[in-house]
């Protein structure tokens, strides 16, 4: 957990990728501390990180992601947070990275009256959006063997047809991993930036407390 250092502020649970939760995902939990939010990112893999993407198919086929023992880990740090002194407001939010995607989208549904929006960082999932009452954002990449591109504007007109706010961009000429910084065959600085922004200023504007 990453506490601003105002002392207190609005919570983001962060969901790591298939690398698992490496220094780039501990270091984004600082940087939205300093962007005014209480940051927890739970540990999917219990400590086990891939550098590769034969590790990171490996990791998953061996911890094989039993989705009730992630649900029940999912649960758990929302209620942590939810718990803690340092939260203004009870409702948070959640922004997942590719696996971490499927997973942000699978909470909101989960608990619809404790997720008031959620980020998704190029990952596809799935969720009754007439259940979720979150707002939804999306990054995504123009060039992305893993979620094509047709398959996102479905994604986004389904959620939309709910009845949810939602808003997904398509960045040009970037592929997956485009946000992370420690994988230069993939990080695009300019729209990790621009991707950036637009999610501090949703998520503060999502949620500010009453």
């Amino acid at each position: 957990m990453a506490v601003p250092s105002s002392g207190s502020g609005p919570g983001v649970i962060v969901l790591h990728a298939w690398w698992g939760l490496n220094t780039f995902f501990v270091a984004l939990c600082d940087r939205l501390a300093r962007a005014g939010f209480v940051a927890l990112a739970p540990d999917l893999y219990d400590g086990a990180i891939a550098t590769s993407i034969d590790e990171a198919e490996n990791l998953l086929n061996v911890h094989n992601l039993n989705q009730e023992a992630v649900q029940s880990k999912l649960l758990r740090s929302l209620e942590e947070l939810q718990h803690s002194p340092v939260l203004e407001g009870r409702q948070v939010g959640t922004i997942g990275y590719s696996l971490g995607a499927s997973w942000a989208f699978a909470l909101s549904e989960q608990r619809p009256d404790d997720i008031a929006a959620a980020v998704i960082f190029y990952g596809l999932g799935q969720a009754d959006f007439h259940v979720a009452r979150a707002a939804y954002l999306g990054h995504f990449a123009e060039d992305d063997i893993w979620e094509p591109v047709d398959q996102v504007h479905a994604l986004e007109a389904g959620i939309r047809a709910a009845g949810r706010d939602v808003t997904f961009y398509v960045y040009p000429g970037v592929g997956h991993w485009f946000f992370e910084e420690n994988r230069p065959d993939a990080f695009h600085a300019e729209s990790a930036q621009l991707a950036w922004d637009r999610t501090v200023s949703f998520l503060h504007d999502r949620l500010r407390p009453p």
